[in-house]
């Protein structure tokens, strides 16, 4: 079965991906939450642009990715669930579970050390928030994500069904929870209590610090709630509150060759 996930992963998370991406493209035209400040023409070129070259880099130096870790780990015996004897099923929902507060984990810390902080302002810079937000990142800190992962995958033994799980949903909620998707606040109270929504991930990408150092789940909200992490809403609401970094706030901050330098420049 293993062998059948890792033959099939690039295909299964390429076609969740490429659905995903779909439907919230098409949700943002019907139904946006906000009014976006650049034209998609110049922020979907280069935000699609820099996730091409992270995809790339992953399937160069790392071909089979966290689902051939996955393989690796289970194929030597290391890791807990490979010393425990549980249902493949429990071992699932623990696995992908503590997958997520390790990516919890990680988001914060990038957060709060120096140098991991300007890789993943690059995320932060951006002017608007829409789906192609959730894909945005600097192609070495995908490279640290995936390293951590790799770690995590081999510490807890990680099944590589549970990992192809962890990996599509982290994909899709990403996506979902950077969308500028309008929906009913009873409806996100409701989502919210269990999976990162959209109005809860964009206080996030406040420009204020306060705002910006909360909400650091991706999939799962317990985590910010557990770890007294959570904000409900901005101090201006959604309409009014501004979103990147005041010292990268210029549309030329968001052309692709100035995205792969913002980690080597300022403060």
């Amino acid at each position: 079965m293993e062998k059948t996930i890792l033959d099939n992963e690039a295909s299964i998370r390429l076609g969740v991906f490429l659905g995903a991406f779909a439907v919230m493209a098409l949700w943002e035209g019907v139904a946006p939450r906000r009014r976006l400040s650049m034209t998609r023409a110049a922020r979907w070129s280069a935000n699609l642009a820099i996730a091409a070259i992270n995809a790339l880099l992953i399937r160069l130096i790392l071909p089979a990715a966290a689902v051939g870790m996955a393989y690796f780990v289970q194929q030597n015996g290391w890791g807990l669930f490979n010393t425990v004897d549980l249902p493949l099923w429990l071992e699932v929902i623990f696995a992908v579970a503590l997958l997520d507060m390790a990516i919890y984990f990680q988001h914060l810390v990038f957060h709060h050390i120096g140098w991991l902080w300007r890789l993943h302002r690059v995320h932060h810079v951006d002017l608007d928030f829409d789906v192609t937000t959730g894909i945005r990142f600097h192609p070495v800190e995908i490279a640290l994500s995936m390293a951590i992962k790799f770690f995590v995958i081999a510490a807890i033994g990680a099944p590589a069904i549970a990992v192809l799980i962890f990996e599509t949903l982290l994909n899709t909620t990403s996506l979902f929870n950077h969308g500028n998707v309008r929906i009913p606040l009873r409806a996100d109270g409701l989502i919210r209590l269990l999976i990162v929504t959209p109005d809860m991930h964009r206080v996030h990408h406040s420009v204020l610090e306060h705002e910006h150092n909360s909400n650091f789940g991706f999939n799962l909200s317990v985590w910010d709630r557990i770890f007294g992490t959570y904000r409900a809403q901005p101090e201006a609401g959604h309409q009014g509150m501004e979103i990147g970094m005041l010292s990268y706030h210029k549309p030329a901050d968001n052309a692709l060759g100035r995205m792969l330098l913002i980690p080597f420049l300022g403060k």
